[in-house]
């Protein structure tokens, strides 16, 4: 049934009218498939040459209804209520056709913002607004997503976060002070490279001098967080990646309590009480076995949902 959906992603075919038909006709026993499968069969044709492509099939042939109804909803959903916004459906498409072709910033791509649908407000102005879209996108890929599309944990996890931030990165602007970029990036540092790949992506603006402020922006905020790291790393004795091992080995969230975890480190370093350019795996032992972590509050980033 979904052998069309390879060759629309991958090499951009459309696949015949007359066998579209004929697999809309049936398209209900896609459920039958269990969710591993389901994500096996999309993986390919999403992570191809023509991902859009491929979306629009599955639309067109009345399997998105079944598996992403989420997405499915925002076909067209610039038409309602009588007033007209950008048209959700076409800029998914145009992201997913932009983005990468790794699978987490991909599938981050197709999903970023089915939270649209549940969070349209129209105010007395006339003016659009979708404001928490990114958080009621993420309970909808929990609730209703991952119930279909059996992902891989570390891929479900990471899409998970790329929806839940996706709009952080366009924020950036270029006063935002050296502290507020290193607490940006040691809050994002596991999914750094994806969420920024991802915001470049999600500029689908037609205007070339908006698109080319939108992404000197974003080069502009990498470029700060990489010298910033760089001149952290010449000035101060702890690693460079240790908030990333610091919340695998501790089963921490993401915040700004990496960053107090970090100075007490630092403080004992100065006190001459632990040594300096050791490996991550030192440190995480001495907050360990020194319960460095008593008295700190462990906040995640604000929005993050709590699990369900």
């Amino acid at each position: 049934m979904l052998a069309p959906l390879l060759r629309a992603g991958q090499c951009g075919e459309i696949p015949d009218a007359a066998l579209t038909a004929r697999i809309a006709a049936q398209a209900e026993r896609v459920t039958a498939l269990s969710p591993a499968e389901v994500y096996t069969l999309l993986k390919p044709a999403l992570c191809g040459h023509h991902p859009e492509v491929a979306l629009q099939w599955l639309r067109d042939a009345g399997l998105l209804i079944h598996l992403m109804p989420e997405l499915d909803a925002t076909v067209a959903f610039s038409q309602e209520g009588g007033r007209r916004h950008k048209d959700v459906w076409e800029h998914t498409k145009a992201v997913v056709w932009q983005a990468v072709p790794r699978p987490a910033v991909r599938w981050a791509a197709v999903l970023h913002d089915i939270g649209k649908v549940t969070t349209r407000r129209f105010g007395k102005d006339g003016k659009v607004s979708f404001h928490g879209h990114a958080e009621d996108g993420v309970r909808m890929f929990r609730r209703g997503v991952t119930k279909r599309i059996g992902f891989p944990e570390e891929v479900r996890e990471r899409v998970e976060v790329l929806v839940l931030h996706h709009l952080r990165p366009g924020h950036y602007e270029t006063e935002w002070s050296d502290a507020a970029v290193r607490r940006f990036g040691r809050e994002m540092e596991p999914w750094l490279r994806d969420l920024l790949d991802l915001s470049r992506a999600d500029i689908t603006s037609r205007r070339p001098g908006k698109r080319k402020r939108g992404l000197e922006m974003i080069s502009e905020l990498a470029k700060r967080i990489r010298a910033l790291e760089e001149s952290d790393t010449q000035q101060k004795p702890l690693p460079p990646g240790l908030g990333n091992e610091l919340m695998t080995a501790l089963g921490l969230p993401p915040g700004r309590h990496l960053g107090q975890l970090r100075a007490r480190l630092e403080t004992l370093h100065e006190a001459g009480e632990i040594e300096g350019g050791q490996p991550a795996a030192y440190y995480v032992e001495l907050v360990k076995t020194r319960d460095l972590l008593v008295g700190i509050e462990i906040v995640p980033p604000r929005g993050f949902p709590k699990p369900d």
